[in-house]
């Protein structure tokens, strides 16, 4: 347990999510606990120097890959992720800079390295922790399971471990304004070559104009109660007024009425927004796993007994078709005024 601790940052387009920050002071607690060092591991192009706002999180030093290297070796043009190769990256750094101990995001990018990085280091492995912690030399990682209804804690027995973080659910602590060391690390010292490169992802798009759920300080989310695709309008209409996200529920989403990327939930994105607005979401325990931690929770819906109220901290029982427009209305005045 007295190796350094890792922590794998994903950048894009050189900035860094809460996420990412919530990994920093994450693996920077775990090493004080193990009387440890916490290092980084970013690989991306134009964020080497903002990689040294890392050291705010307790994180001296970062150890940065700049992504056209890995271009050049791949013999690719201009990819912008690779599972095969980012994941040999991770392992043979840990492996090289001795780390038992890496912690990624538990976002999209996380779920797709983690495992296959313990695969690679023969490590335990556990996805979506929510609270990491030491007792005596053992450490012990706590997930959800069930949805939401069962929480265990799990001991982690092999030496090198590899664990995700759930996104937005650990705290984000600033210790000081102190710059990291960011030093450049040639992946040819790691052992990348060509054909590590199997499987390539050229570009990722993302719709420009609108917030992510999972970064969002507000968030208006819609469920069946909606009835239509083209009832979501009210969802978007109050969002706009508020300056918020717009989210949706699971069945919304595969009923084919919003995109994957709004979803709320266990199979979704994790949210904790300061003002969560639910409106016509009964409350499945899939949904309350994304939402409950949500910091002002405001539930709208026709039936008194949906679950959604047994958690809200503001509950309004009518039709959304009637509270929408009014409430819409009534905050739009306020603002202006």
């Amino acid at each position: 347990m007295s190796k350094k601790v890792l922590a794998f940052i994903d950048a894009k387009d050189g900035k860094f999510k809460n996420p990412a920050l919530e990994v920093l002071t994450e693996a920077n607690k775990l090493a004080s606990l193990l009387n440890t060092e916490s290092i980084a591991l970013v690989i991306g192009n134009n964020s080497e120097e903002s990689s040294k706002s890392f050291g705010n999180y307790g994180i001296k030093n970062v150890h940065y890959i700049d992504l056209t290297k890995l271009n050049s070796i791949s013999g690719k043009s201009n990819f912008s992720y690779s599972h095969s190769a980012f994941s040999k990256v991770i392992s043979e750094f840990a492996k090289a800079n001795d780390c038992n101990i890496i912690l990624l995001s538990a976002n999209s990018l996380g779920k797709d390295l983690a495992p296959r990085v313990a695969v690679n280091l023969s490590a335990s492995y556990c996805p979506d922790c929510t609270a990491i912690k030491i007792d005596g030399d053992k450490l012990v990682a706590t997930r959800p399971l069930f949805a939401g209804k069962s929480i265990a804690d799990l001991l982690l027995k092999n030496e090198t471990k590899v664990i995700t973080l759930r996104p937005n659910v650990f705290k984000v602590e600033k210790l000081s304004d102190e710059e990291a060391t960011v030093i450049s690390v040639d992946p040819v010292s790691l052992g990348i070559t060509e054909s590590d490169f199997s499987v390539i992802v050229n570009d990722v798009v993302i719709s420009s104009g609108k917030l992510d759920v999972a970064e969002a300080d507000r968030i208006v989310s819609g469920g069946r109660g909606l009835r239509s695709q083209e009832n979501f309008n009210l969802i978007e209409e109050l969002a706009e007024v508020l300056g918020a996200a717009t989210g949706a529920s699971r069945a919304v989403v595969d009923a084919g009425w919003r995109p994957h990327s709004e979803q709320v939930g266990q199979t979704g994105k994790t949210v904790s927004p300061s003002l969560y607005i639910a409106c016509g979401i009964s409350g499945a325990i899939q949904h309350l796993a994304g939402m409950s931690s949500s910091k002002c929770i405001v539930a709208i819906n026709k039936d008194k007994d949906a679950p959604i109220f047994q958690i809200a901290d503001y509950g309004i029982v009518g039709d959304v078709f009637d509270v929408l427009p009014a409430l819409t209305k009534e905050i739009k005045s306020v603002v202006s005024s």
